[in-house]
């Protein structure tokens, strides 16, 4: 070897080592600091507990413990309880907040999401409060929490994290009235949630209560009015009259305003916010009326105000960690590819489509347009089927046949759309492309049973580092990677087993989709870029279209134009930014291995456990 080439050799590989260190430093960067604001600069201790309940149940729960709370100096409690197909990661924004003003908070995993268990009972919300009421009933009566003050226990929720708090605040109401003791919630707070506040659930509650609620909430045609307006909303007077004497009832609710007596548990108050349900959590305005209620019914000191929050800085700091994480899977890879093992998987890009035609324009945007409405309008129909087709997952009860409920129906519209896709990539070659001067070798298609395996493998070690990644920070930090609907958590071996049914029928679009990206987009003369975009867009527009129908019918009547799906529509909130940025994965594994099939293994074995470990899961125990 000559010294030219050794001394390009050692070029290239520094380099290379530069890209692979970038996004370790970035990821390294990131979560320490995300640390430091979680845990406010050390002064809260964070930590991880499995606490088991009923019928061989458990919660998994973060702690987040004030280093001021000791057996001398008890600190009140509240327990967190995020909404449906959330984790408790999702809520850190409230503890954080409430932990810096010496508030000891508890985060949960509602039973069947995140680590925690799933539950027996089909009525889990009134039985069990997804959690929160053997939870509660754990803190209170165990001594290991002897730095709590057990008068001031309180709890919140978003959504059906809400439900779950007006529940354990009617069960434990109706504990205090067969007792004669106070109920051991001194105080709940309820955001983005209000069927439940009916006569009956109101009547045995014995705690403080505040609500929030989203003025523009998508789920508000429920409500018995139909809308989001609290002034007027029946579920908010029966909540505010419910604390007030026969005499000073009321017939419209004042926001904002207090009623009743902090004393007695009767004080009572009502939260409009000006946003959407799926944003309400993220935003200052309601961490500042959560934190201004339990002030108030706490009587914490209010020195550093409602105003002053950090919670954000964690949440941008972790975006940032999970940007380093996706910039680390390419140069990973490339480093792998270098390896003995699988270098034979590099191969030499094969040529791009000719330049389009006037004719073979129109074909191509023809296709673009057809493939989006397919994907917009087969979206609903499959999420119908869904309930069908999965029947216990679908009506919350335990089962291994496809436990993963929203995400069912996210699946049969993937293996739809990837067939149809295949078939249309098919079509347009036969009638158009083969005339054209398309060649099947331009595809990139051409594999053996060998190469298959190998690709696989290495699909497997790029998604073991990925995760390695995920783990390491999580077990040394307490922080994942996320940035509000989007995360890479670490997951439990359930997850893991149930992604092996999963990820085989998600494969079928993965590997359609960088069959399309590479074999009909990658067009001569077309700069690369454009390129990318073009098919980020073909991802996504079927999709964005759903979204625009949703909420320019919703900003016209004041109605979603999909009701009884509005959740299934909300998904697509996570689902479209990581739909654009798959054909980017596709085109950069295409360009390294001169195949479809790396790119296609890589982004479904990654996203699809983003994806299965941040929703709702009836797995049995």
């Amino acid at each position: 070897m000559s010294m030219d080439v050794a001394l390009e050799k050692r070029k290239m590989k520094k380099g290379f080592s530069k890209k692979l260190l970038l996004p370790l430093a970035l990821i390294l960067f990131s979560v320490i600091l995300a640390f430091v604001v979680q845990t406010v600069g050390g002064k809260v201790a964070i930590t991880g507990l499995t606490i088991p309940t009923q019928n061989g149940q458990y919660v998994s729960a973060d702690l987040y413990k004030p280093k001021t709370a000791t057996m001398d100096h008890k600190k009140p409690l509240i327990v967190l309880v995020p909404g449906f197909q959330r984790s408790k990661e999702t809520m850190t924004s409230y503890a954080i907040e409430l932990a810096r003003r010496d508030v000891v908070a508890i985060v949960i995993d509602p039973y069947a999401q995140g680590s925690s268990s799933s539950s027996m009972s089909r009525t889990s919300a009134t039985d069990e409060g997804y959690g929160l009421i053997p939870l509660v009933d754990y803190i209170y009566d165990t001594p290991n929490f002897n730095y709590i003050d057990k008068t001031k226990i309180g709890a919140a929720g978003h959504s059906a994290g809400g439900n779950a708090a007006i529940r354990a605040a009617s069960h434990f109401g109706a504990e205090s009235i067969a007792t004669g003791e106070p109920s051991k919630l001194a105080a709940v707070y309820i955001s983005g949630y209000v069927l439940t506040l009916t006569d009956d659930v109101l009547a045995s509650v014995r705690s403080n209560v505040g609500i929030s609620y989203a003025f523009y909430d998508e789920g508000a045609y429920r409500n018995e009015n139909g809308d989001g307006d609290m002034r007027t909303a029946p579920e908010a007077l029966r909540l505010v009259n419910s604390g007030l004497s026969a005499t000073d009832k009321v017939d419209q609710v004042e926001i904002g305003k207090l009623y009743g007596q902090v004393y007695d548990r009767s004080l009572r108050v009502v939260y409009n916010e000006n946003v959407d349900h799926a944003f309400q959590p993220y935003t200052i305005e309601n961490n500042a009326h959560i934190l201004e209620f339990f002030g108030i019914t706490f009587n914490l000191d209010n020195r550093m105000g409602i105003s002053n929050q950090i919670w954000y800085l964690r949440e941008f700091l972790t975006l940032i960690a999970l940007v380093g994480a996706f910039l680390f899977i390419v140069p990973f890879t490339k480093l792998m590819l270098k390896t003995p093992l699988f270098r034979t998987l590099v191969h030499e890009v094969p040529a791009p489509l000719p330049e389009q035609s006037k004719r073979g324009k129109i074909v191509y945007w023809s296709v673009f347009a057809v493939s989006a409405l397919i994907a917009c309008f087969s979206f609903m129909p499959l999420a119908d089927l869904s309930k069908v087709l999965f029947v216990k997952a679908s009506g919350s009860q335990q089962t291994w046949f496809f436990p993963e409920r929203m995400n069912n129906s996210v699946l049969l519209w993937a293996v739809f759309n990837g067939t149809i896709g295949l078939i249309i990539f098919y079509l347009t070659y036969r009638f158009h492309g083969k005339k054209n001067g398309v060649r099947p070798e331009m595809w990139g298609i051409k594999t053996n049973v060998k190469e298959i395996l190998k690709t696989v493998l290495l699909a497997l070690t790029v998604f073991s580092g990925f995760y390695a990644l995920v783990f390491t920070s999580y077990k040394l930090f307490h922080v994942d990677f996320r940035f509000i609907f989007i995360a890479a958590r670490a997951f439990t071996p359930k997850i893991l087993l149930i992604s092996l049914m999963y990820i085989p029928f998600f494969l079928i679009f993965y590997l359609s989709n960088s069959i399309r990206v590479n074999g009909s987009m990658r067009i001569a003369g077309q700069k690369e870029w454009v390129s990318i975009l073009i098919a980020g867009l073909a991802n996504t527009v079927g999709l964005i279209l759903i979204m625009a129908i949703q909420y320019i019918v919703f900003i016209a009547t004041g109605t979603v134009f999909w009701t009884t799906n509005w959740l299934y529509v909300n998904i697509l909130f996570g689902l479209i930014p990581m739909m654009f940025i798959l054909p980017i994965f596709n085109r950069i594994f295409f360009r390294m291995t001169g195949r479809v099939y790396l790119g296609a293994m890589i982004t479904c074995f990654i996203f699809i456990m983003m994806m299965l470990s941040n929703s709702v899961a009836y797995i049995p125990i």
